[in-house]
């Protein structure tokens, strides 16, 4: 572990000591020593740029839902396709994302949407980062040499919603508490696997602790007011099902994979 990059992570530990309280586990060493591998740093930056991607969705998706009107519901596609495009498509270059339609501070409330000013207000901030994240992710890759390619999802995020009730408020209460679990498991990962990477990759993870940290206080505070009960009992549940994943056997290595099964 290099001496510098342990320094690098240093000031950002209280920032990790409620997500360290949050999540039932930390990620196994085993999940660090195969993440750390420079051969396999080429798959930990493209599922990382896959993830920014999907959590700039993933928010955009319960803004449509819950949110906004139809027409701003439009404006939020158009400015994700671009990325899309070029993460799925081939399509485009980082110059003509960076170049693309930003997403609106005045995205407008659709009528009887319960707390939608909150929703709009959070989300489309988190958008906005997770998109400028990618970008960052993408620059460090183009230094590296290393291309965009089609990759699989984990199955992480696919069993965490599985598990969503089917009813509403009590859904989007649950895709908001899952939206936590990913917020605050990426920022764990981050500082966890930062001592091992080189110094550029290393400061730049660290860096990204701050707002990923807020990410996951912004889901919890908004599912807890759309709840007209507590919900401390179905995070726990959730935070249950979320420290099994982490600590099973998976066959591939993700962002957000669990014990790999060859190592």
């Amino acid at each position: 572990m290099s001496v510098l990059n342990t320094a690098v992570v240093s000031p950002y530990l209280p920032l990790l000591e409620p997500i360290n309280e949050f999540l039932l586990c930390t990620t196994p060493d085993e999940w660090i020593q195969e993440a750390a591998k420079a051969e396999n740093l080429p798959i930990i930056l493209l599922d990382h740029l896959h993830c920014e991607l999907k959590a700039a969705q993933s928010a955009a998706l319960l803004l449509r839902r819950y949110a906004v009107s139809e027409s701003h519901g439009q404006l939020l596609l158009d400015a994700l396709q671009p990325y899309e495009d070029l993460v799925y498509r081939g399509i485009g270059t980082l110059n003509d994302v960076q170049k693309s339609k930003q997403l609106s501070h005045a995205l407008k409330a659709a009528e009887q949407q319960p707390f939608a000013d909150d929703i709009i207000d959070r989300m489309s901030r988190l958008i906005r980062e997770e998109l400028h994240h990618f970008q960052q992710v993408y620059e460090i890759m183009e230094a590296r040499n290393i291309p965009l390619q089609k990759l699989t999802a984990s199955r992480y995020a696919k069993q965490l919603l599985q598990k969503v009730r089917t009813y509403e408020p009590e859904a989007l209460i649950d895709k908001l508490i899952i939206g936590a679990l990913i917020e605050a498991r990426s920022c764990e990962r981050f500082a966890a696997l930062a001592p091992y990477l080189d110094e550029d990759i290393a400061r730049f993870y660290v860096s990204l602790l701050r707002s990923e940290a807020r990410h996951y206080q912004d889901y919890l505070e908004l599912a807890q007011k759309l709840s007209e009960t507590d919900i401390s009992d179905r995070v726990n549940q959730f935070r249950e099902w979320e420290a099994e994943l982490i600590r099973s056997k998976d066959a591939e290595l993700r962002f957000h994979s669990g014990v790999p099964a060859y190592a």
